[in-house]
């Protein structure tokens, strides 16, 4: 699969909740129109993996996580950036969402939990901060991130 079949493929999500407030209420808005049992859900679940195999997704490593950027935030995707990180019971780094975080946790591991959450989505909101955590075994985790937006400086 190619990046910018990838792009499409995330796109019909970004496009559907264009302009939605990053907040709580999202997480229910996307656990409703692309359930984790979905088509769309698992299209881009097998697409991760599938990228991960060809080598151009999660190329990164440090800490024992598994990173990296798959598209800067553009048009095409309704302003939002893509991040995957493939995690194993591991603490990542803090960081904080200026305009918010919307992750879709797809575990590989049954059980395996990002922040306390199972498989399925999760929205931090603008101006929140955490420091990822996987417990339970190991997941991919899609980052939609708002204009690409995400400071890893240390607080004031």
């Amino acid at each position: 699969m190619s990046k910018s079949a990838f792009k499409a493929l995330v796109a019909q999500v970004t496009s559907s909740i264009a302009g939605l407030p990053v907040d709580d209420s999202l997480a229910g808005v996307l656990n409703a129109r692309f359930p984790e049992g979905g088509e769309v859900f698992k299209s881009i679940e097998a697409a991760c993996h599938k990228a991960i195999a060809e080598g151009w997704m999660c190329e990164n490593e440090h800490g024992g996580i598994r990173y990296g950027r798959v598209a800067e935030a553009d048009a095409e995707l309704s302003g939002f950036s893509i991040d995957v990180v493939h995690m194993k019971d591991v603490v990542g780094p803090r960081h904080r969402h200026p305009l918010g975080e919307i992750d879709m946790i797809m575990s590989i591991d049954p059980g395996a939990k990002f922040d306390g959450a199972p498989r399925g989505w999760l929205v931090y909101g603008p101006d929140t901060a955490h420091r990822p955590t996987l417990t339970e075994g190991a997941a991919l985790v899609l980052y939609l991130l708002p204009d690409g937006q995400i400071d890893f400086s240390r607080p004031k």
